[in-house]
């Protein structure tokens, strides 16, 4: 039989011991370090310029503070808006931006919940306020007219300064319009153009009767969405289409020749506004983000570095983002609301009237 010293047993236990807590020590940091590991909230918004200001200059201090990340999913209004429908049972994002009627058909299909009390929303613009807060508005623009500068100069043309200038004969073939059917600037347009030809958000009668014969001759291609104009800008074949000061900005950046034109009948009012989406699986988290878009400094942030116009009336900047400030809210103040409820229930007709009869 083999005799074991006390001395050695002791050694031995000692050993086990400081092991199974070396063991204890290292789960306990693991499950610490696994318990700091941020968070991750999806946004669904517009992908380039938006994309790009968010993720670099609005989102950090929210990121810092709750230890959280936020990743952008990219996409069109229309394109978020059928991704949040898919998942409507298991929700894959936590909070979207849409243009602001896309988002009026986002809270009717409930997808969206009510935005929760919190202090920035008293700083808000009314019109920003949409349904009782089930949605806000966290950047408001609008719907004019952008042309090629170049081609303008070449020909010795007079800037545009109406909607009606869609129609006006020496741009046949020059006109570049976003369809009706997948885009907010080309709704916007066709409304425009239909109040001008005595149509309301309700009647669009006039506009579709006139349209073949005044501004259809001039299109030279009806396109899907604003992408393919940067291109169609450069080479010359869109000489006059309906933009926003904020892409035509973008489009200068890049050295494109375009300018924005307020059109003196007032433009359309576009904003992009955001809505916590319902049954999210960070409710708590994505309401406090939802708050942090609307507050001066997240606001003020994308005015400076992205051209953002705020909705909140507390944002205070200087210098050039101050000057694009005033610039855009004195177009706002000449630009007209769309019934967005009236439109939204008339506009899978228009949208088949508009394929079957314009864009055939």
């Amino acid at each position: 039989m083999i005799s074991l010293s006390s001395s050695f047993v002791r050694h031995t236990c000692t050993t086990a011991v400081a092991s199974s807590l070396a063991a204890l020590s290292l789960l306990a940091m693991s499950n610490a370090a696994h318990a700091a590991d941020p968070k991750t909230l999806y946004i669904g918004m517009n992908g380039g310029n938006m994309e790009k200001t968010y993720t670099q200059f609005v989102f950090g201090p929210f990121e810092q503070k709750n230890n959280v990340k936020v990743v952008v999913v990219p996409g069109g209004s229309s394109d978020i808006l059928a991704k949040a429908q898919a998942a409507k049972d298991k929700p894959q994002m936590h909070l979207m931006f849409l243009d602001d009627g896309v988002m009026y058909r986002a809270i009717g299909m409930g997808l969206c919940e009510k935005q929760k009390p919190n202090p920035n929303l008293a700083g808000i613009l009314p019109v920003a306020h949409i349904k009782g807060d089930m949605a806000t508005g966290v950047t408001i623009s609008m719907t004019g007219l952008a042309y090629n500068t170049k081609v303008y100069a070449d020909k010795g043309w007079a800037p545009p300064t109406s909607w009606l200038d869609m129609a006006d004969p020496k741009l046949k073939g020059k006109v570049v319009f976003q369809s009706l059917s997948s885009s907010t600037f080309g709704l916007h347009a066709f409304l425009a153009f239909n109040k001008l030809k005595g149509g309301t958000d309700s009647n669009v009668e006039p506009g579709f009767t006139a349209w073949p014969k005044t501004v259809g001759p001039n299109v030279v291609e009806y396109i899907a969405s604003s992408a393919k104009i940067s291109e169609m800008a450069q080479t010359g074949e869109a000489a006059l289409f309906p933009y926003t000061p904020t892409q035509v900005t973008i489009l200068k950046s890049k050295g494109i020749p375009v300018e924005y034109v307020h059109p003196k009948e007032g433009g359309v009012v576009l904003m992009v506004a955001q809505c916590v989406i319902a049954n999210n699986s960070e409710p708590q988290l994505a309401q406090e983000l939802a708050a942090y878009l609307l507050s001066p400094e997240a606001q003020g942030k994308a005015l400076e570095n992205g051209s953002f116009n705020p909705t909140n009336t507390k944002v205070q900047v200087t210098g050039a983002a101050a000057a694009e400030q005033k610039r855009l809210n004195d177009y706002v103040k000449n630009s007209r609301n769309v019934d967005w409820d009236e439109v939204n229930k008339n506009r899978a007709v228009w949208n088949t009237r508009w394929n079957r009869t314009i864009e055939r």
